[in-house]
């Protein structure tokens, strides 16, 4: 990633100015907190300001990350624009590690020790800064349509479900082969949406540490391009609807899959688009074992006014009382070290789930999870490139899937 740097011109007036309409006269103070998809901060917010009458809480929520980390790519550049608070997702938080001095450093001793390490790890830089404060991890289990499991002659219940499902990715498409013969429905909702599960069990997928990008090179990867859009297309398993679409949306109402991979955070959404159709439950198992996708981070960009306050809004919004909170609201599993031995998460259900013990559910997954795969600065751009890869056969059908890999291999060689 090249960000434009852009300089800005002239100083800032003082606090009271009042320049950008962040600092009224009498010390009022708003604060802008930029997410994306759902991080279960709306009552926090209203939360937060009732404790602290002089705060006002903006919140700019962007439809997808990928906007999100436009926007912030094009604020950082600028030196200029961004929010106060800036949420940052795993797969891109690389590409801004390398320009360290656009954030605030975070590192302070009332955080010490609130995360798992490998989260503090991948947020710290060589010489100790602390860019950002986790938020949320993404344990994966599988959401199913239990209805179209039972219309279909496959078990239901949840318990059965994991048993039935238990195995690696092929054993996954069998069942839904022995799925799609009997239903109507699709298996699952599109080749790239599972593909994020796949690739996020390569320890080394795109690019090794030494920088190379080995993407186009490295055989597993290629191997399970092959078998998912084997799976998606050959064994018409896919819904084709790709992931963020309108259409995705639709699908949802439609009926148009039966499973789904999901990170905690996913419930949320899933429950968002699929409001008023019953049906639908959480298996406490995953393809391959286990699997992390996404989970994001707080950062405080440097170049706003008001650092003192957006740091501790975002130690507070991080803390393990508060992330409890935000599992709770919409389902995004916590990073904290203290908030998984909480019996809040541990006894959490979720009502839209059929009573799911989601709480359980998503800390058995995680303790599942061996390793974190390694994420270079350019494996957002690449998983991209991917990901068109796969819709240009899976959702578009203007491509097989060899000339699409051909395509993506040009794509890749583009990077430089």
């Amino acid at each position: 990633m090249t960000l434009s740097l852009a300089a800005c011109g002239g100083d800032g007036d003082d606090g009271d100015s009042n320049q950008d309409g962040s600092t009224e006269a009498d010390g009022q103070i708003t604060l802008s907190v930029a997410t994306f998809n759902e991080f279960g901060y709306e009552e926090l917010f209203t939360e937060y300001e009732s404790l602290h009458d002089n705060i006002t809480i903006e919140h700019v929520k962007a439809d997808t990350a990928d906007n999100a980390r436009d926007a912030l790519r094009n604020s950082l550049g600028a030196d200029s624009g961004a929010a106060d608070i800036e949420a940052i997702e795993i797969d891109w938080l690389v590409e801004f590690m390398q320009y360290p001095d656009k954030f605030e450093d975070l590192a302070h001793a009332e955080v010490e020790g609130r995360w798992q390490d490998w989260k503090v790890e991948a947020a710290t830089t060589e010489d100790g800064k602390l860019i950002g404060y986790g938020t949320d991890n993404g344990p994966q289990a599988i959401c199913y349509r239990a209805d179209l499991f039972e219309e279909a002659g496959l078990p239901s219940d949840r318990e059965k479900v994991a048993e039935l499902l238990e195995g690696d990715w092929q054993h996954y498409f069998d069942v839904g082969k022995e799925f799609v013969a009997a239903s109507d429905a699709a298996w699952f909702d599109s080749a790239n949406a599972t593909w994020q599960g796949m690739i996020n069990q390569v320890e080394v997928a795109y690019q090794d540490p030494s920088g190379e990008i080995i993407a186009t090179t490295n055989p597993e990867v290629k191997a399970l391009y092959d078998a998912v859009l084997a799976a998606a297309v050959d064994d018409e398993l896919s819904a084709g609807l790709g992931q963020w679409s309108a259409d995705w949306n639709d699908g949802f109402q439609q009926s148009s899959f039966a499973t789904m991979l999901c990170p905690g955070w996913m419930l949320g959404v899933v429950e968002g688009a699929a409001e008023g159709v019953d049906g639908w439950d959480v298996a406490n198992v995953f393809p391959g074992g286990a699997g992390n996708w996404g989970g994001s981070y707080l950062t405080v960009p440097a170049q706003g006014e008001h650092l003192e306050e957006a740091t501790a809004l975002a130690t507070w919004l991080t803390d393990p009382e508060q992330q409890i909170k935000a599992f709770e609201a919409k389902g995004t599993f916590p990073s904290q070290v203290e908030a998984l031995e909480s019996e809040t998460l541990l006894g959490s259900t979720n009502a839209f789930f059929n009573e799911a013990p989601t709480g359980q559910i998503f800390v058995d997954r995680a303790k599942a999870i061996t390793f974190q795969p390694y994420k270079g600065p350019d494996y957002f751009s690449i998983n991209t490139a991917l990901q068109d890869a796969l819709t240009r056969v899976d959702v578009d059908g203007t491509d097989d899937a060899q000339t699409s890999w051909d395509k993506f291999v040009s794509d890749v060689e583009a990077l430089g």
